[in-house]
């Protein structure tokens, strides 16, 4: 990826998508739904020294939190069912006192399909490591950037919704998905 040095690249929600995936588990799982919830508010930076990243931090604003599509279950995901889905996860990520998710990148490594990237997660004001394995594709006259990341939503004191006295629970791991684009110049 060859930059300029000292270039920096912004990207946000225009660039890519940002999205989370949950599971479903016990006794009543066939009942839930396997939700997409796109965050639609996000802006990364990443800033480069010669042809190589050096630093790279992005945040989410967690009220930008969108329930796309409920797959599985007994019914469809009804609209209203979105928003309720919506307004318990915002209430279990505690949006009004923690508004963005953040990720800063203390190391950047080469690797054979792009970048490892390792530094803090900051979710509901609790912070744990991460590695994020981040692809890139050369397009010609740009970038794409594209990384999946799985993320256990009790390290960071968020307890996974559950119905029906925890025989329908969302699955403590969730996928975290990134796709984005960027021009070379």
């Amino acid at each position: 990826m060859t930059q300029r040095s000292g270039a920096v690249w912004t990207l946000n929600a225009s660039d890519g998508d940002l999205s989370v995936h949950t599971g479903v588990t016990g006794r009543a799982a066939r009942m839930g739904h396997r939700l997409t919830i796109a965050m639609r508010q996000w802006h990364a930076t990443v800033t480069w020294a010669g042809d190589e990243p050096v630093a790279a931090e992005l945040a989410v604003d967690v009220a930008s939190l969108d329930v796309v599509r409920g797959e599985g279950g007994v019914t469809p995901l009804s609209g209203a069912e979105k928003s309720l889905v919506r307004s318990n996860a915002l209430r279990l990520l505690d949006a009004g006192r923690f508004p963005e998710i953040t990720f800063v990148a203390e190391d950047i490594a080469k690797s054979a399909d792009g970048y490892r990237l390792t530094g803090p997660l900051q979710i509901r004001g609790k912070t744990r490591m991460q590695v994020i394995d981040l692809g890139t594709t050369d397009l010609g006259n740009s970038w794409r950037m594209s990384a999946q990341a799985t993320v256990r939503q009790s390290d960071f004191g968020v307890k996974p919704y559950s119905l029906l006295m925890g025989s329908l629970k969302v699955a403590d791991e969730v996928t975290v998905s990134f796709t984005a684009q960027h021009a070379k110049h």
